[in-house]
């Protein structure tokens, strides 16, 4: 199973890119760097990546030392990167050799950050890519899941967190049984986001239903500390104490699709995007759902509402031919 220790580099990931271990001290340098700088996995693993590529670049035009880089290199390296990735991948990687050098340059082991006038590619976002489902297609999702078994009930709960709480797949799959909470007569969550931001906010009744039943059936109301949202053995098809990861998650949601005749490539952020439209859609405020899915700026929300898509489906049935 995943989790935070595998994803923390190792020799081995030094050996794949030399350019950034000449020495001793530089490689101990780059490992503080991800061990204590990078405290969320998934940019870890991204900027392992960026690492690494830069390296086998480097290699690949016989830059052997950190002192050789250049600027042209790391503009060179990102031109020929723009080819292969897309704009933001670019720009992640770019953003992550920024960072690794600037701390090599705080330890001494580099003179200057040959990224730091690197301009990455303009890249101009006003729509996200997410696939999104109606309201329609969402309650027939979650009404054909069976709520007759343990799994079917995890499943139609963990849904349902995302849809009504817009709550990321990771905050969803780190809850415990006590981030579930009764207060004012109300079942409150608790969601752990990105950057150690703990969100509290009340559940749709529908969720309430949904969560109680499924701690009911589970019988994990007494264990207070333990996962919430647990995994399935493939023998007895009952729940063990491990949680879930993001890609049993994804997993689920795309079987769960499959059954409801849903054609939509759909993952693990639809239900994110999906309850920030429907709440816009039925006269939410922009500023209300960026505070529900705690986001830093209402921008970032607003590239989850597709309301426009509706409207340019309706615009398209007017060319009656």
């Amino acid at each position: 199973m995943t989790n935070a220790i595998s994803l923390l580099p190792t020799a081995p990931d030094l050996q794949t890119a030399p350019l950034f271990a000449p020495t001793p001290r530089a490689g101990k340098r780059v490992l503080e760097f991800f061990t204590g700088q990078i405290r969320n996995d998934h940019t870890r693993r991204a900027y392992l990546t960026a690492m690494r590529r830069f390296s086998g670049w480097c290699d690949g035009h016989g830059i052997r030392q950190l002192a050789d880089v250049q600027p042209i290199h790391v503009a060179a390296f990102v031109k020929e990167l723009g080819q292969e990735v897309s704009p933001p991948t670019v720009k992640q990687n770019l953003a992550a050799l920024r960072m690794l050098f600037d701390w090599l340059v705080t330890g001494h082991v580099i003179d200057t950050n040959p990224a730091h006038s690197v301009r990455g590619p303009r890249h101009v976002v006003k729509k996200g890519k997410t696939p999104v489902l109606s309201a329609e297609e969402t309650r027939a999702l979650l009404d054909s899941i069976d709520a007759n078994s343990v799994v079917g009930l995890r499943d139609r709960a963990l849904i349902g967190l995302m849809v009504y709480t817009f709550a990321r797949v990771g905050a969803a799959v780190g809850m415990k049984v006590e981030d579930c909470y009764t207060q004012g007569r109300r079942l409150w969550v608790r969601l752990h986001e990105k950057g150690g931001k703990r969100h509290e906010m009340p559940t749709h009744h529908n969720l309430e239903q949904s969560i109680e039943d499924y701690i009911q059936a589970a019988g994990i109301a007494d264990q207070r500390k333990s996962p919430l949202f647990r995994t399935t053995n493939r023998r007895t098809g009952k729940l063990t104490d491990n949680p879930m990861v993001q890609t049993d998650v994804y997993r689920m949601i795309r079987r769960r699709a499959k059954q409801a005749g849903i054609k939509t490539e759909i993952g693990c952020h639809t239900f994110r995007a999906t309850g920030i439209t429907v709440y816009l859609k039925n006269g939410g405020k922009l500023e209300v759902a960026q505070q529900m899915a705690a986001h830093e700026s209402s921008r970032t929300t607003g590239l989850y509402d597709r309301r426009a898509d509706e409207v340019s489906l309706d615009e398209v049935a007017r060319i009656a031919i």
